[in-house]
């Protein structure tokens, strides 16, 4: 990929001069859309990201929210830090190490922002389960994320894996980090003041990841797995965990002005960014930059990917007591300019090789202003196929089987703050300082924007917070990795567009500001585009660190609160696990009339004392999370109507729960006026799960249901 003529001639005017080789290899990858957002931009003003706990929001390194103190919801002293990235084109070239330095990039973002990461969430797209492509890369991928996430000591404690024949030529990986900071230790990626040094701390740079940014910003081609191996980065997670701590270190001390991650090209990319972001340029010697490899050109150093580097801005006084503490964690430490009130200038061994205003380099690339075209609403062709049949093939699905062989390989509970681990509708960090408990729930859903992108997406973002209000905690913020196909097609940019505005609509209802994020465009190859991919990572707060359980108890009654489904053709099975896997079609569901009261309300129910367990329903509709809820001491005996058995099992709209309780009168009187609550049945001591649909039943028991979700284990192991 090389400097498209217009934007050269704009880069020309500007300068007045023909670019130097490292000045057009450095707009080359700023301008891409990986960095600049070109075709994204224009549509992500839609997002609402203020609100009264909103400390520092979209455009720097990571977000940063603060806490309610524990009793009140007033913002507290205590700060969290939010980030999401992707390593998509990666993770396709090399799985495994694709996606570890996606966990290293976005941990990397946390320490920037002075914070300390205590949790992550990644969620992972793949083609179909059983090709066998789709498989190894689920393998590389899975495994390069537990390898880096546990060598650094960051427990994985949330996410999702989807399956879709769309993400055959283009899987998606993305990764979300929450930090822990306060007040007094924020710091952030905007230069303070000429004159301070900058100082280059951590693993020596070499030619790895050249061009990455650039690479990431077009569609993969058919031999990119061999072709574009140069440009995805190595990761080395020990070297991640010494930069973790030296960070934490030199935060301690107050020792850092601001800072920036060595991501997306490289250093010129980060220290460029910084300056920029206060109207400041920068002065640096490329060759006082320690490398690894003989050799290297200007351009290489400044484009270099390689990993787990950081860029301080640190005060003259300050910079021997800084090489003190990193050399002290073996880290590779060098001051290699100082901030200025000019152009961002880069000499190499006496020649400028860089000299251009930092603002335009960052800010100048001009938007893209593409077409876009609706997609046609489905038409409704529901399969004729026997109850029993569907429901063992839902539960079993790839889609809505167990995940625990992919969070079984992280470890979640590092770090000593996992209340609630994976496999849950929401993970719950303790956060102690605060005595808070941070609940967690990222994922998307590719059947239901695939369909219907707006309502879809939409869909997302409630799906996400009735998974935090079914652990009782209430939505706090969120972050998004927007991933599309090939923008400059009309049909792609139109289902994009529309899973930004369902976004950006539902979190403004739910009044959950969308404080960060990151977009990825491109996810195109000759298997042709991805779904629409709204990934959502959500977070929620309450008071303590306890939560109902999803699965049920012996005793006790089970309700469901929600549209029960009873009309398929008015409601719609469109999105759903049911029919794709009996390749029917069918309109989205209509969501909730009320979903903000929807998610309050349940969040307060959750944490009643007559509450006994509490299970959002979802993917694979009733079947699914009435199977997931049975265990070995405890089953359930429920009634339907039998109206419309597939709707009333399979119907996917989301907003809905499933609550065991001691009192039902309790949980209809909390929702009256907000959502219906139907009885469905109660709890038994035997294991066993038995639905009754109409004059039809389906019998089961949880020995058989783990053997019917183990589809992913079984295949693999």
């Amino acid at each position: 990929m090389s400097l498209a003529d217009s934007d050269r001639e704009l880069v020309v005017s500007e300068l007045d001069r023909e670019p130097t080789r490292a000045e057009a290899a450095l707009f080359e990858n700023l301008w891409s859309e990986h960095c600049a957002y070109r075709s994204s931009r224009p549509l992500l003003s839609a997002f609402d990201s203020e609100g009264e706990n909103v400390v520092i929001g979209p455009g720097d390194d990571a977000a940063v929210v603060a806490l309610p103190d524990s009793g009140d919801d007033e913002a507290g002293d205590t700060y969290i830090t939010m980030g999401i990235e992707s390593h998509n084109h990666p993770s396709y070239v090399d799985p495994f190490d694709g996606a570890a330095t996606g966990v290293g990039g976005i941990v990397r973002d946390t320490l920037s922002m002075g914070a300390y990461p205590i949790a992550l969430a990644d969620s992972l797209y793949f083609g179909e389960f059983d090709d066998d492509h789709s498989k190894y890369l689920f393998e590389g991928v899975v495994e390069g994320i537990s390898h880096y996430g546990n060598c650094i000591g960051v427990p994985t404690v949330a996410g999702s894996v989807d399956f879709h024949s769309k993400y055959e030529g283009n899987p998606l990986v993305n990764v979300a980090c929450v930090g822990l900071t306060n007040e007094e230790r924020l710091v952030t990626a905007e230069a303070q003041e000429p004159g301070n040094k900058l100082v280059l701390v951590g693993n020596a740079t070499g030619r790895d990841g050249l061009g990455g940014a650039s690479f990431a910003s077009e569609d993969l081609a058919e031999d990119a797995e061999t072709e574009d191996r140069p440009a995805v980065q190595v990761g080395d997670p020990y070297a991640e965990k010494l930069l973790i701590e030296a960070n934490e270190a030199l935060v301690d001390e107050n020792l850092i002005e601001s800072a920036r991650d060595l991501g997306a090209a490289g250093l010129g990319g980060a220290s460029s960014e910084m300056v920029a972001k206060a109207d400041l340029g920068a002065r640096i010697e490329l060759e006082r930059v320690h490398q690894r490899e003989p050799n290297m050109n200007a351009m290489e150093i400044l484009l270099a990917e390689s990993q787990e580097r950081m860029c301080y801005e640190v005060e003259p006084d300050n910079v021997d007591r800084v090489r003190e503490i990193v050399e002290r964690f073996d880290l590779g430490c060098s001051v290699i300019g100082e901030v200025t009130d000019g152009n961002y200038v880069c000499t190499f061994e006496g020649e400028t090789v860089v000299d251009v205003d930092a603002y335009f380099l960052g800010e100048g690339a001009p938007m893209n202003d593409l077409p876009t075209e609706d997609l046609e609403e489905p038409e409704t062709e529901l399969p004729d196929v026997d109850l029993e049949d569907a429901f063992d093939a839902v539960v079993s699905s790839p889609n809505t089987a167990s995940k625990r062989w992919v969070y079984r390989q992280y470890d979640h509970e590092v770090g000593v703050r996992t209340s609630v681990g994976p496999g849950d509708d929401a993970a719950i960090i303790a956060v102690r300082e605060a005595e808070q408990g941070l609940a967690i729930s990222s994922g998307a859903a590719p059947n239901w924007t695939d369909v219907a992108p707006y309502e879809g997406a939409r869909a997302v973002a409630l799906e996400n917070a009735t998974n935090i209000a079914a652990k009782g905690a209430t939505p706090l913020a969120a972050v998004n990795c927007l991933n599309g196909g090939n923008p400059e097609k009309p049909d792609v940019y139109g289902g994009f567009t529309g899973i930004v505005d369902g976004l950006a609509e539902m979190c403004e209802t739910l009044s959950t500001p969308i404080v960060g994020g990151n977009v990825s465009l491109y996810n195109d190859s000759v298997a042709g585009p991805i779904p629409p991919t709204p990934t959502l990572a959500m977070v929620g707060a309450k008071d303590g660190y306890d939560a109902p359980p999803l699965s049920v108890d012996a005793d006790g009654d089970l309700v469901l609160v929600g549209d029960l489904g009873l009309e398929a053709g008015d409601l719609g099975l469109g999105g759903s696990e049911y029919l794709a896997q009996f390749d029917g079609s069918d309109g989205f569901p209509e969501l909730p009339d009320e979903p903000t009261s929807f998610v309050e309300t349940l969040a307060a129910v959750a944490d009643d004392d007559t509450t006994l367990a509490v299970h959002d329903v979802s993917h694979g509709g009733l079947a699914v999370s009435l199977a997931e809820m049975v265990t070995d001491d405890a089953g359930l005996e429920v009634s339907l109507p039998g109206e419309d058995p597939a709707s009333e099992l399979f119907y996917e709209q989301p907003g809905r729960a499933l609550i065991q309780t001691d009192s039902v009168e309790t949980v209809r009187e909390a929702f009256d006026g907000v959502a219906p609550v139907v009885k469905l049945g109660a709890a038994t001591d035997d294991g066993r799960l038995t639905i009754d649909v109409g004059d039809r039943t389906i019998e089961t028991d949880a020995t058989e249901i783990s053997e019917q979700r183990a589809t992913i284990g079984r295949e693999l192991e």
